[in-house]
């Protein structure tokens, strides 16, 4: 997926942009899978996505990850 509309999704569902990066890595680009990895979680997407930012919070819908605890 295209890096705007991974912007794109990840505004929609109220995602950090690097947490949506981290799930379409894992999901290799695959929407579906991405979508599913979103609902359901996965325990590789926090720490791929931190090494994305220096950021301390990242938001995966309404919840709020803080890095000391990933």
């Amino acid at each position: 997926m295209a890096n705007h509309n991974v912007k794109s999704w990840a505004t929609v569902r109220e995602t950090s942009v690097e947490i949506a990066e981290a799930i379409f890595e894992l999901a290799g680009n695959d929407e579906v899978l991405a979508q599913k990895i979103w609902e359901e979680g996965s325990d590789e997407v926090l720490p791929l996505a931190f090494s994305k930012t220096e950021a301390d919070q990242l938001y995966w819908g309404e919840e709020t990850i803080e890095r000391k605890n990933v």
